[in-house]
């Protein structure tokens, strides 16, 4: 007697095994005609998924089976960016970052909700959505635009990186305030703070447990004299960083980038330098991180694509021309506008900004909350997945322009 089928979402486990072939060799296809056109990979790997998903081919649906791996490939990404990282740079550009979250958050918001509120006349709480779904920018898409062009370990890029993790946490944060706000329609600044201490407490901590766990487990593998032990207990260490940072309040990428930097050349506790990881331990961890970086972060560019559904907008209707056309502008202006806070060059500015547009995943999910609470109806959730769409679209291009050697 047959096995009853396993279910992945909705579909049995060999119908995820094809559309995951699908999947990965599209990536790469589309990742390399792009290259080869002088366009940047990435965005050919969620063109990828544009031609698979619902806004045209229909081939592949955006399952949860696809959603647990794509979320599983940012968390590596991010874990092997802060590897990568530069703790004492990042530390040196804290407060540039911090300005140019605040501003790269703040302008979209309020420019969002003036455009929605007293333009095209929405009530409170949708305008609030609207605003939402521009402040946070998707860190997966900067990252790896920045590390295809080879600019990831400059400052700029450094300023651009803690600006969009922070970015990251304050739409969260800004998302759970809504979420409550459109539940009880008042305000409740006591548990948005509780939600800002729980974050800031991790990560304080999270980096000082993640590099003392790391130190131990080296210790249990020149003992042993087994380093298989080390990819496998590794890859345990990010995913438990990334449910601690969840249990915390914080996006797991958090988690798993805080890990990285526990874990880098250039990670020391003060007072405790004994703790620093050794060189082979660190080379290592890069080796067996590296190749599945390679496999699972296409997956999270293709199901930014999955996600979208170009078919869900009605491009004859006036109305979503106009709106569309001011949130752009408004998610245009606010973003870059928040690299001239910090120093540098004029191309310099202009490349944290443009670093800062890509809306993704992130701004999908804001539409999708504001959806599901029927904060917003059809036309203004089509005009949010188009904001998104542009700004995921135009970043990447215009950034390869900027950084033209």
């Amino acid at each position: 007697m047959a096995a009853a089928p396993v279910e992945a979402g909705t579909i049995d486990i060999h119908t995820l095994f094809l559309h995951l072939s699908i999947l990965l060799f599209s990536a790469k296809l589309f990742g390399s005609i792009f290259k080869k056109l002088g366009i940047p990979p990435v965005l050919g790997e969620v063109f990828a998924g544009v031609v698979l998903g619902q806004s045209l081919l229909g081939l592949i649906p955006l399952t949860e089976a696809i959603k647990v791996l794509a979320e599983l490939g940012v968390i590596l990404l991010l874990f092997e960016v802060g590897l990568e990282a530069d703790i004492h740079m990042l530390v040196r550009v804290g407060l540039w970052s911090t300005l140019v979250a605040i501003v790269g958050a703040a302008l979209p918001f309020a420019g969002g909700f003036v455009v929605s509120y007293y333009l095209f006349g929405l009530d409170l709480v949708a305008s609030l959505f609207m605003g939402g779904a521009l402040t946070a920018t998707s860190i997966g898409i900067t990252v790896r635009v920045l590390t295809d062009l080879g600019k990831h370990k400059e400052r700029f890029a450094q300023i651009v990186l803690g600006a969009a993790v922070l970015d990251d946490i304050m739409g969260v944060i800004i998302l759970a305030a809504l979420y409550e706000f459109a539940k009880t329609r008042s305000v409740h600044l006591d548990a948005t703070l509780n939600l800002v201490m729980h974050i800031v407490m991790f990560f304080l901590i999270a980096p000082i447990v993640a590099n003392i766990m790391a130190k131990f487990l080296s210790f249990i593998a020149k003992k042993t004299q087994d380093n298989d032990i080390i990819p496998a207990s590794v890859m345990a260490l990010i995913l438990l960083a990334a449910y601690s940072a969840h249990k915390f309040g914080s996006p797991s990428i958090l988690g798993s980038f805080t890990a990285g930097l526990a874990l880098s050349r250039r990670f020391v506790i003060p007072f405790a330098a004994a703790l620093r990881l050794d060189e082979q331990m660190i080379h290592k961890v890069e080796e067996s991180i590296t190749p599945l970086v390679w496999v699972l972060a296409p997956i999270f560019f293709v199901s930014v694509g999955l996600a979208l559904n170009l078919k869900a907008i009605d491009f004859s209707s006036p109305e979503f021309w106009t709106f569309s056309g001011a949130l752009i502008a408004v998610a245009l202006i606010g973003k870059v506008l928040s690299g001239f806070v910090a120093p540098g060059s004029f191309r310099e500015k202009l490349s944290i900004g443009f670093s800062m547009l890509p809306r993704g995943e992130v701004g999908l999910i804001f539409a999708e909350f504001g959806r599901s609470f029927k904060a917003i109806n059809e036309v203004e959730y089509a005009v949010i997945v188009f904001v998104v769409a542009i700004t995921t679209l135009i970043a990447p291009i215009v950034l390869k322009l900027l950084l033209k050697d």
